[in-house]
C-alpha cells in the first residue's frame, strides 16, 4: 500500500436530489450553534452527531466533556463489532461531521477511510476536522447511501452510525453495503429497535410536517425480526446483535441539560426527545449495535 502521510483526498458526487432529500432541522440548528462558536455545543457535537455509550451509566456525569467522551466511545463499541483494525479499507456511510472516521483515523494506520453523506454542510465540516495520519487516505464523498457511488467488492467494513432511520431504504442500502463489501466483509451499524407491541403505532400516518419533525423523517419500524429477515435475504450471516440501551440512557439527561443552555431543542423537539427515552426506559424501543458478515 502506498503511504501518503497528512493527504486527505476530497470527492464529490452530486446528486440532483440532495436540496429535496437533506431535511434535517437539528443540523440545521447544529450548524449555527457551531457557527456561532458556541462551546457547550462545540464540545458535545462538534465531532460526533449521535448518542453515547457509557460503560457504567450509573458514573455518568452532567457535562459535555463527559458526553463527548461518551459518544467517542460509541464509535469506538461500533468499530469493534466490525473488526476494524489496521490496514483496512472503510466506508462510513452517513458520516456526519466525520468523527467516526476520525476515530479510525486516530487508533488505526494504513487505512483508506471513505466519509459519505448527502449533505454538503456536514462534508464540508469534516473535511476541515478531520487530518489523515499514520499513513492514512481519507476521502469525503457526497452520495447516497442506497446509491453507492463506488465500484463493487471495495471495502472491507461498512459502517452506518446511528442514520439508517433516515435512509429511503434499509433493504437497497443492504444490497449497496454487500455489494460493495469484499467476500468476508463486515457491516456495521446501530439503530433504534421497536418491541413489536408498538409498531402498529409507529404506522399512523401524520401530517408532513409532524412526520418529519426536529430530527427529519426516521423509520423506526424495524423490528429484530426484520432484521434477521433482512440479513438472509441480503446474504449477510449475522455476527452479533448488542442491546446497549441502558449504556445510552444518561444521553437524554445530557440532551435537556443542553437545550435549556444553549436553546439547542424547539419545543417540538423537546416531546420527541422525551417520548424516545419514555420509551427506551420502558424497554419499547432499544438501541443496538448490529454487525453482519458477507459470505465468502
Amino acid at each position: 500500500m502506498n503511504r501518503i502521510k497528512h493527504a486527505v483526498r476530497i470527492k464529490k458526487h452530486h446528486d440532483p436530489r440532495t436540496r429535496e432529500t437533506v431535511n434535517l432541522p437539528y443540523f440545521d440548528d447544529l450548524l449555527k450553534l457551531l457557527h456561532d462558536g458556541n462551546k457547550e455545543v462545540e464540545q458535545s457535537f462538534g465531532r460526533h452527531v449521535h448518542w453515547g455509550y457509557w460503560g457504567n451509566p450509573q458514573k455518568a456525569e452532567p457535562t459535555g466533556a463527559d458526553f463527548a467522551e461518551a459518544a467517542e466511545s460509541l464509535s469506538q463499541e461500533i468499530c469493534l463489532a466490525a473488526g476494524v483494525h489496521n490496514g483496512l479499507s472503510v466506508l462510513d456511510a452517513g458520516c456526519g461531521f466525520g468523527g467516526t472516521i476520525a476515530h479510525i483515523n486516530d487508533n488505526d494506520t494504513d487505512m483508506r477511510l471513505t466519509g459519505l453523506n448527502l449533505d454538503p454542510r456536514q462534508l464540508r465540516r469534516a473535511r476541515s476536522q478531520v487530518v489523515a495520519r499514520s499513513g492514512n487516505r481519507i476521502e469525503f464523498v457526497q452520495g447516497d447511501a442506497c446509491k453507492l457511488p463506488f465500484p463493487d467488492q471495495c471495502f472491507d467494513v461498512v459502517l452506518a452510525v446511528e442514520c439508517i432511520f433516515h435512509f429511503p431504504s434499509r433493504e437497497q442500502f443492504f444490497r449497496e453495503a454487500w455489494r460493495v463489501l469484499k467476500p468476508g466483509g463486515t457491516l456495521a451499524l446501530s439503530d433504534f429497535i421497536p418491541a413489536p407491541i408498538i409498531v402498529p403505532f409507529s404506522k399512523i400516518r401524520l401530517p408532513e410536517r409532524l412526520s418529519r419533525g426536529f430530527y427529519g423523517k426516521c423509520n423506526v419500524r424495524y423490528t429484530l425480526k426484520d432484521y434477521r429477515h433482512l440479513a438472509r435475504e441480503s446474504g449477510f450471516a449475522i455476527q452479533s446483535e448488542w442491546d446497549i440501551t441502558v449504556n445510552t440512557l444518561p444521553t437524554y439527561p445530557h440532551l435537556r441539560r443542553l437545550a435549556w443552555e444553549t436553546s439547542f431543542f424547539n419545543g417540538f423537539a423537546m416531546i420527541e426527545t422525551a417520548t424516545l427515552e419514555l420509551l427506551s426506559r420502558l424497554g419499547l424501543i432499544k438501541y443496538y449495535i448490529h454487525a453482519f458478515q458477507k459470505d465468502d
